[in-house]
């Protein structure tokens, strides 16, 4: 593999190995939101930006956790640790798939990026959050290494499918 390969295969690793990461805290996240009551959420957010408050109390970061706490209705709750488990746990599967080499994985992951990216896009309209651009850029790089791994999979596999 020569060099600039290699490179790019380190750089798709880490970026898989960071994705699933990513995962992972999405699926304790969620199973934090079905065990905890609202009540306790709102008791640790406050518990959590109290100091905060006290030293600055227009604190932008603060202010808004405090906000989403108070206003955290059971169905929203609900929703967000669905949401959270189900996306982490898709993703974890998929960075398995990734890690092993598993041909299927390559598509597969592709298609649920891009669904991620477009329901990320849908979200912005609403929200306008800059996190949300940040993480469809990392998706869309993420995309772009998938492709290219999948491709040299692929050749690998048919040159060593011709030979046998």
């Amino acid at each position: 593999m020569p060099l600039n390969e290699r490179r790019i295969h380190q750089v798709f690793e880490f970026s898989v190995i960071l994705k699933g990461l990513l995962a992972l805290m999405e699926c304790i996240g969620g199973v934090l939101l079905y065990v905890f009551s609202t009540a306790s959420i709102a008791g640790l957010v406050n518990l959590l930006t109290q100091e905060e408050l006290v030293e600055d109390p227009q604190d932008f970061i603060a202010m808004h956790l405090q906000s989403w706490a108070e206003h955290l209705s059971i169905g929203t709750q609900h929703f967000y640790a669905f949401y959270l488990l189900s996306h982490g746990v898709i993703k974890l599967l998929l960075v398995i798939g990734l890690l092993k080499n598993r041909l299927w994985a390559y598509p597969a992951s592709l298609a649920v990026l891009a669904a991620f990216i477009g329901y990320q896009l849908y979200r912005y309209s609403y929200t306008h959050s800059f996190g949300l651009i940040v993480l469809t850029v990392f998706d869309l790089f993420v995309m772009v290494l998938i492709w290219h791994e999948y491709r040299l999979l692929r050749d690998r596999t048919a040159r060593t499918a011709t030979r046998t």
